[in-house]
């Protein structure tokens, strides 16, 4: 059963949203870039796994896409995690062309491809980690001590790897082509034959997960050293991204396309709670779309039936569901 839906990533609407407000000479902007295509294709890479997913009994496993969990200053984030009474399962998906070597002695994830080698953060670390947090997250929570696994599934079809070095036999069940993904599985299944959690525990887990879910937007500017001015303010216009748009006529006026917008102003918003934080006040928002008028501010955020808490100063909306 799908407990949390698989959307577009929330690391990749940051990174868009990054982009669109950041300046193109700006010295971290093609590293944002290059980011944001290698998790372009590893979402389609995560999306081709659907495939086989849906083999899966749906009475017995729970699927959570894209899961952002809070890990002190750093995000847990984790492609899809498979729960069931018996176990857990971390899967990390790499849609990635050529050849792939995975260094065991050094802990080192090579891509060779075209005769060009790049080396890429180790992914058995990661797996690690992501069953570390979640062991920690199980025994926080009061629930059984479910064996928690992780997985590196390579999604391209086409792509071939090796493991090397002396911890090779150990790393090796850690990996697979998403052809034989559900092989894996079945050895899990194999390994872990006796239910620790009840139906209702599964539930409750499955609830907790979803509720720390959280918008990894510090995470993200943290990881470039990316500061509020450094973002473009105003209502941009997506033509030429780096005009800000005037208020006229009740309407949004781009003085280098000569063209009107009466929404405009929704994708300021959407930047803001992407790259700022999940709330905003009427004075934010007058600051972000340079909006003198108290009011003009009010009826705009109030056509967006936005959701909201206090009153006068002290109102603060925010969406009602995320990606807004």
């Amino acid at each position: 059963m799908i407990i949390k839906e698989r959307t577009k990533p929330l690391i990749m609407l940051i990174l868009e949203a990054l982009l669109r407000r950041l300046p193109s000479n700006h010295q971290k902007y093609q590293q944002i870039l290059d980011e944001l295509g290698r998790r372009q294709a590893g979402y389609l890479g995560e999306k081709s796994l659907d495939y086989y997913y849906r083999d899966l009994p749906q009475h017995k496993y729970m699927i959570l896409h894209d899961l952002n969990l809070p890990d002190g200053d750093y995000n847990c984030q984790i492609d899809t995690l498979l729960l069931t009474p018996e176990f857990a399962l971390a899967i990390d998906v790499k849609n990635m062309a050529g050849k792939l070597l995975f260094d065991t002695d050094n802990e080192q994830f090579i891509q060779i491809n075209n005769g060009i080698e790049k080396g890429y953060p180790y992914p058995i670390a990661q797996g690690e980690r992501h069953q570390k947090y979640l062991q920690k997250l199980l025994a926080a929570n009061h629930f059984p001590p479910v064996p928690v696994e992780y997985l590196v599934v390579i999604s391209n079809s086409y792509t071939t790897y090796a493991v090397s070095g002396k911890n090779a036999h150990k790393v090796k069940p850690r990996i697979c082509k998403s052809d034989v993904f559900l092989n894996k599985i079945s050895l899990f299944e194999k390994q872990y034959s006796k239910p620790l959690l009840t139906a209702k525990e599964l539930r409750k887990l499955c609830r907790l997960l979803v509720k720390m879910n959280t918008i990894p937007t510090s995470y993200v500017l943290n990881k470039y050293g990316i500061q509020k001015y450094d973002l473009l303010p105003g209502v941009l216009c997506h033509i030429h991204s780096n005009h800000s748009l005037i208020r006229k006529n009740q309407k949004w006026y781009c003085a280098a396309c000569d063209t009107f917008s009466k929404d405009a102003h929704i994708y300021a918003l959407n930047d803001y709670f992407l790259l700022i934080g999940p709330t905003i006040t009427n004075q934010q928002f007058r600051e972000i779309a340079h909006i003198k008028s108290i009011n003009v501010a009010k009826r705009l955020l109030h056509s967006e039936k936005l959701n909201f808490s206090g009153v006068n100063r002290y109102r603060i909306y925010f969406p009602k569901n995320f990606p807004w």
